[in-house]
Parts: structure tokens; sequence; C-alpha cells
């Protein structure tokens, strides 16, 4: 069960474990920031991972959110001044791009002392991985007489002019970049980041990424057959749908099973949208 782009919204997790209790979740990555449960939704996503339940990829969220912590160390064990430097510029960009509602939520955030659950979370996250029609999850492409579908958080690994490292173009190329090549077996490719209306097929790229942090929609992708569409189910928490029609239009929508889900006075209010890097 594939889920995408979280943003902090620990309620709309609970709702998608409560829903399917038995299911292996394949997190899309950008659960952090932007949303106002940081802390408990990585600490529920790591709970279903030590469980065996959850399987956790990376979103440029996390990776910018990686790039502070790690220059730190670097500066704590060389002394280097520009890796100081580094530390601190790193850390702000996350500040700005929505870093700032984890500082808010804690009270404070700083280097020194960065939140080890948080550090947990960061330290060991996947770019890649490919699904099988028996449910398996690999790191490789399976050969190319298996059919599969490529999981990773913006898009596939290619060589991109603005990103030469395939593994840093699946975090951050945008669906108006593509079409993008898929190995030989892969059927269609499942991603988040882009934020759409509604589930969105474009050539053979699937984009899920409702803005649950500030709509309170979450898609949840049942990838079954590679060879066919996966069933969508849309959880409708509390939130702004309204706020999706800023989103952009592109492709053909998806069939999807809408749920609604119901409310709860200990739901937060979504967090109105920040300026800074998508």
């Amino acid at each position: 069960m594939v889920l995408p782009d979280l943003h902090g919204r620990a309620d709309l997790l609970a709702a998608a474990v409560a829903r399917y209790p038995e299911a292996h979740f394949l997190s899309l990555g950008d659960a952090i920031d932007r949303g106002r449960q940081n802390m408990e939704t990585v600490a529920g996503l790591l709970r279903l991972r030590a469980e065996g339940r959850a399987t956790l990829l990376m979103g440029n969220h996390e990776r910018m959110a990686q790039e502070g912590p790690h220059w730190y160390r670097e500066y704590l064990g060389t002394h280097d001044l520009g890796a100081y430097r580094r530390a601190m510029e790193g850390f702000q960009s996350w500040m700005r791009a929505g870093g700032d509602t984890v500082r808010q939520e804690l009270g404070g955030l700083t280097l020194e002392q960065f939140p080890a659950l948080l550090d947990e979370y960061l330290a060991d996250l996947g770019r890649v991985v490919y699904v099988t029609g028996d449910g398996q999850i690999h790191s490789e492409a399976p050969p190319a007489d298996v059919p599969s579908v490529l999981v990773a958080h913006a898009a596939p690994p290619v060589a991109h002019e603005q990103h030469r490292n395939p593994l840093s173009a699946a975090l951050w190329l945008r669906p108006f970049e593509g079409p993008f090549p898929l190995p030989p077996g892969v059927v269609y490719s499942l991603h988040g980041h882009t934020p759409v209306r509604t589930p969105t097929r474009l050539n053979r790229h699937l984009y899920v990424d409702l803005g649950a942090y500030e709509t309170g929609r979450l898609a949840l992708v049942e990838i079954g057959n590679p060879r066919n569409l996966p069933e969508i189910t849309v959880l409708c928490g509390r939130g702004s749908p309204e706020l999706a029609q800023r989103y952009p239009r592109f492709g053909e929508p998806v069939p999807v099973h809408p749920v609604e889900l119901v409310p709860s006075a200990a739901a937060p209010a979504p967090v109105p949208p920040r300026l800074g890097r998508p």
C-alpha cells in the first residue's frame, strides 16, 4: 500500500493503518514538515518499519532536512569552517522550505540539539524500489520478463541536465520535465512530489500526491497486477480540499474510491500554504 506525501499528517497515517491493518506500507517520502504532527508521523512510520510493515523512501524534503545535520557532524569531526557554513546554509534552506513547522512544533530546533527520533528517521531511507505482482519490493529492477512498478518520490532515476545523479533526479524532477524512460519490464512508475487535483496518469507515470497537509486528502495506492492500474482509495479527512484547485492540471485522471473520515476534534487544522521550495 503506497503512501504519498504525508507532510506531518499523523492523523491520516493512523487512519490508513486502521483501514488496512494487515497492509505493508510503502512511503513515498515527504512525510515531514509543513503539517503539525511531524514527530508523531515519524514515530508512526518508524514503528511500522520496526514491525516489518513499512518500507520508507526519501523525498526531497527529507533530503533537505539531512543537509544541515550531515555537515554539522562533519564540522564537529574536523572543525572545518567550510563544513560549518554548509551546515548553516543547508539548515536555513530547509527551514524556508517547510522545516520551520517542525521547529514550531518542537518549540525550538537547532543543529546542536537535533531530535534523535528525526535523525533516526532520516538516517535510513531508500530512493527507488520496484514492486512485482507477488507484492514483493525489490531494491533493483527485476528481470525484463517480470512485470513491475517503479516507485520513487518524484520521478524515475534518470540522468537529467539539472540532476546528473539519477538518484537525485528521482527526488526532484517534475512531470513537465518528462516523459522519462523506464527500465525494461517496468510497466509504469508511481510518484508523489507534484501535487495534483486527483490521481493522474501522464504517459506511463502515475502521480498521487493530493496535498494532504492542506487538503486533508490522502491517496492510498494498492499495487496488484502491474499490468493493470492500481486500486486507489482517497481518505478525505479534515482540511481544505478547495485548495487543490490551484494544483496543476495535466494528463488524465484515474478512477478512485473516496472514503470520508469521521471528523475529530483532535485532528489539526491545516497549515496555510508557505512560501518556499515545493
